[in-house]
């Protein structure tokens, strides 16, 4: 592997133009096709196998008027008044006359008026789904009613139909400046800092502009670019930041520039080949949960990363190449130039050559001198951390959560305020029979039985299709969509209504709830059942992925065991700021609540993808100095030593960007940034930098220990270099012979 990686840098920085043609060219031509091809992101959360799921197709096959998206218009008199249908009724017809909209219910006959009198609900049903639903058509939704408002009335809009999507402004911008500055502060140089924020930019320019180039053929949710723009901008810096910090090292110690490239990909980029390929498989694992969002997501974000790793690889070298001698501080390049022309003196050499004894290497050796305290002082404060994730509740966000202010959020408030909270999770019973005959028993009897179920507030009239074979029933709860309550609801009333086609008359029948919060039910529960799958296949290929790397047994398996550190820490934090409140006005939390259903095994699959990031950079490098010669001690130190400074670098940058979206309105997008940030500081300072290196020097030279017999069956990637190590020395002393025949001549 280093070897090959070795070639292909190399050939980069030798072919510098051509590479970089191609890479513009490669851009040009993904733009085109996003720009031709590029398709409408989704909201859709399609489930294949749930009962939610089976509602929403049965009411989409054989209720087509009442599968479209909704809206809900509340409507409020003043303070001590009540409402009038001659003041209502305006709001009703101008919400039927907009364009799209098959109906809208008049509350006082639909019974959708407050005890008081003071508040009313129109119900607007729209033919299309939402996202069909075009800007002109919810502008005029959210201009219905304008002249009540004016004659004193207070009217908000809400309902799905207003469930915007996800963009990207300027908030995310900040990630990215930051992670200039930690770049210039790192590197020393505006050039290095430069070149590998463009390598970066130009890799999730390329990852996103084909994934929206295969949007017309795959269907994407709204977050998915959003989520590969993250993953991608962020380990396209880290990634670059390692090969151009390794560059810069051999630069120093005298090798020429071609020579330097060639050897940082050969080594450090054979490090971020396998890091890439944990996160890939990470995120692809994803799959495996058989929720399309989902997946689509995780292979979305995995193809970002795939993109950065083979840039990092090809146009990063080659971008060394222009740069030359400029990727060093001013002060270092005298140095490097009077080594690179072979006129240096001897004791010069070695100068360059012999590490300076920096903060990693004193971090090093103190943790390696206390490894005891500083295991059992990360374990147990790790162990505090994780303490509220046991409180950690699911669910999938509603308006409630959403910014205050919003229309949708200002609408939410008034309908509990008017009406209670359970009307703002209102289920749907879709009643399904062979004819219209065992199809009205049904409805009947259904809406009898969910009635009678403990926490409903109140079943609305059967809404049958033409053919009177599907009937649909609302469903008002008492407590709000995401109350625990509310979810004991949804339970009781799919037990009440399991065996309805066994009714007398309604034989064959069938009753599957939805709804928003059902929906949100049955996301939770498949993504727990599919966890342990997912964690034995994710977590058991990329433990043989180390294996492979470091050639070990117990480096992998510690690897694992940190990650569990971290992922408990990271849900305890997430889950006392957005579920419990505590300091959540500070990120702009104003109503605390849930997590959302997707977050954990999201959370999981990212960041462990990530951890493994920093396990393979720093542990590569014990490796690689164990194997040519350094004592496990004296390795563990020299590892620290030398990455600290970029693995330090590194998690400031990808915590850089993934805070940027903390500033995100979007209430799913703002926990999966924080989770994600959180997650990577824990990890890397804690985890990595602290508890990694005190097991290994606990461990020893056992921590490379491997069975004879799975060493002679794996096969021998050399990440570390090794094989490229025996290839260059004696090419090294071939050329310094060369040039010790050219002086002694010249001295004759």
């Amino acid at each position: 592997m280093a070897s090959l990686l070795y070639r292909l840098g190399r050939f980069s920085f030798r072919r510098r133009k051509r590479v970089v043609a191609v890479w513009l060219l490669l851009l040009v031509v993904l733009g085109g096709a996003a720009a031709t091809l590029m398709g409408p992101t989704s909201d859709k959360f399609t489930m294949p196998g749930t009962e939610s799921q089976r509602a929403l197709d049965s009411l989409q096959e054989q209720f087509p008027q009442a599968s479209g998206t909704t809206g809900t218009i509340v409507i409020a008199a003043p303070e001590g008044a009540k409402l009038d249908k001659a003041a209502v009724a305006p709001v009703v017809q101008d919400a039927a006359a907009v364009d799209g909209v098959v109906g809208a219910v008049d509350p006082f006959q639909a019974g959708a008026v407050s005890e008081d009198g003071r508040y009313a609900l129109v119900q607007v049903q729209f033919e299309a789904v939402a996202d069909e639903v075009t800007d002109a058509q919810r502008a005029a939704y959210e201009k219905v009613g304008a002249d009540a408002d004016a004659d004193g009335l207070r009217v908000e809009h809400g309902g799905e139909v207003l469930n915007a999507e996800v963009e990207v402004g300027s908030t995310e911008a900040i990630g990215v400046l930051i992670a200039a500055g930690v770049l210039v502060v790192t590197f020393g140089s505006l050039v290095a800092a430069g070149m590998t924020l463009l390598n970066a930019l130009v890799a999730v320019a390329a990852g996103m502009a084909g994934l929206f180039a295969v949007s017309s053929v795959v269907e994407l949710t709204s977050t998915a670019p959003i989520l590969a723009l993250m993953l991608g901008l962020a380990v396209g810096i880290d990634y670059s930041l390692f090969i151009t910090s390794r560059h810069r090292q051999y630069l120093t110690e005298g090798v020429d520039a071609e020579e330097a490239a060639g050897r940082a990909v050969g080594t450090a980029g054979s490090a971020v080949v396998f890091a890439g390929a944990t996160v890939v498989i990470a995120l692809a694992g994803l799959t495996v949960v058989n929720i399309p969002f989902l997946s689509v997501m995780g292979l979305a974000a995995a193809g970002t990363v795939a993109v950065a790793v083979l840039v990092a690889l090809t146009l990063l070298p080659a971008l060394l190449g222009f740069a030359g001698d400029r990727v060093l501080p001013r002060k270092q390049r005298d140095g490097h130039a009077s080594a690179d022309d072979g006129h240096a003196s001897p004791a010069t050499s070695v100068d360059l050559g012999k590490p300076r004894e920096g903060f990693g290497f004193r971090w090093g050796r103190t943790v390696t001198r206390f490894r005891v305290p500083v295991l059992l002082v990360g374990i147990l404060g790790l162990g505090v951390l994780a303490l509220p994730t046991a409180d950690m509740r699911l669910a999938l966000p509603d308006a409630g959560t959403a910014a205050a202010g919003s229309a949708t959020r200002e609408a939410y408030d008034l309908t509990s305020e008017g009406f209670g909270p359970g009307f703002n999770g209102r289920l749907i019973a879709v009643v399904s029979g062979d004819d219209a005959a065992s199809t009205a028993v049904a409805a009947k009897e259904a809406t009898e039985r969910i009635r009678g179920t403990k926490d409903v507030l109140a079943v609305a009239p059967p809404l049958l299709n033409k053919q009177g074979t599907t009937a649909l029933l609302t469903v008002i709860p008492k407590a709000g969509p995401t109350d625990e309550a509310t979810e004991a609801v949804v339970h009781a009333v799919r037990d009440r209504v399991a065996d309805i086609g066994d009714f007398a008359g309604a034989e064959g029948a069938d009753v599957a709830l939805s709804g928003t919060t059902a929906v949100g039910i049955d996301v939770s529960e498949k993504v727990s059942d599919a966890m342990l799958v997912y964690l034995l296949l994710v977590v058991g290929l990329s433990i043989l992925l180390l294996m492979l790397v470091f050639r070990s047994f117990l480096v992998p398996l510690k690897a694992a065991l940190g990650f569990l550190l971290t992922i408990g820490a990271t849900f305890g934090i997430t889950v006392a700021i957005f579920q419990q409140g505590h300091l959540a006005g500070l990120l702009g939390v104003d109503s605390p609540g849930p997590l959302v259903s997707f977050l954990p095994i999201l959370l999981i699959g990212i960041l462990f993808g990530l951890a493994m990031d920093y396990e393979v950079f720093l542990v590569s490098r014990m490796r690689e100095d164990f194997v040519h010669g350094a004592g496990a001690q004296e390795a563990t130190v020299s590892g620290m030593g030398h990455n600290a400074r970029v693995v330090t670098a590194a998690a400031l940058i990808m915590t850089a960007v993934f805070g940027g979206f903390i500033f995100m309105p979007d209430p799913i997008i703002k926990s999966i940034g924080f989770a994600l940030a959180v997650g990577v500081l824990v990890d890397a300072f804690v985890v990595r930098m602290a508890l990694v290196p005190a097991v290994m020097s606990l461990l020893g030279r056992a921590a490379w220990w491997l069975p004879r017999a799975v060493d002679r069956a794996l096969p021998n990637l050399d990440i570390e270099g090794e094989s490229l190590q025996r290839k260059l020395v004696p090419e090294h002393r071939e050329r310094a012979g060369e040039k010790s025949e050219e002086t002694d001549t010249v001295r004759v």
